[in-house]
């Protein structure tokens, strides 16, 4: 037929890969060394120990938690060691950040756990927007990941495509 319009994009050998399919399926809880501190801005240790001791941890029971302080006290490392203890026992997946920050660590990691070789000589496009916030960083963890396996890596979308790399 003559003039028949072809999608030459579902015919094309081309992957494409959304972020967002990577994103942690776990919601982060914060916690903020600044209240077990002496008005919030002061570590006294015995008053510290006694206010993780009385405090209840069950509440992070099997979560992911970002551990910081916000405030500007000066907190030792063993403060953030003593507290980590103590969500160890509620097998907490415990890390150093806000909770916004210990989301894209662990986005990070997830796409740095792709099996690269399943794109081995492909041509990959990767999505320039998503569903939740995609930073510099996700960008730039797939780029080195996937950078010495393709054929070539593409921004976008299929029909507008920016080229990002091409093997020789």
């Amino acid at each position: 037929m003559a003039g028949e319009i072809i999608n030459r994009v579902s015919n094309s050998q081309l992957i494409t890969i959304d972020l967002t399919d990577y994103a942690p399926k776990v919601s982060v809880k914060e916690l903020d060394i600044k209240d077990f501190l002496f008005q919030g801005i002061v570590l006294k240790e015995k008053e510290f120990r006694v206010n993780l001791k009385e405090f209840d941890f069950s509440n992070y029971t099997n979560k992911t938690v970002a551990l910081n302080c916000s405030s500007d006290a000066i907190v030792p490392m063993w403060a953030f060691m003593l507290v980590t203890s103590y969500l160890n026992s509620v097998n907490a997946d415990i890390h150093f950040g806000i909770k916004e920050d210990v989301f894209q660590q662990i986005f990070t990691a997830n796409i740095n756990a792709i099996n690269a070789s399943k794109f081995e000589g492909k041509k990959v496009i990767v999505k320039g927007c998503g569903e939740i916030l995609l930073t510099e960083a996700l960008y730039i963890a797939i780029t080195k990941k996937l950078q010495n396996t393709v054929s070539s890596l593409m921004f976008g979308e299929a029909c507008s495509a920016v080229p990002v790399f091409k093997k020789k």
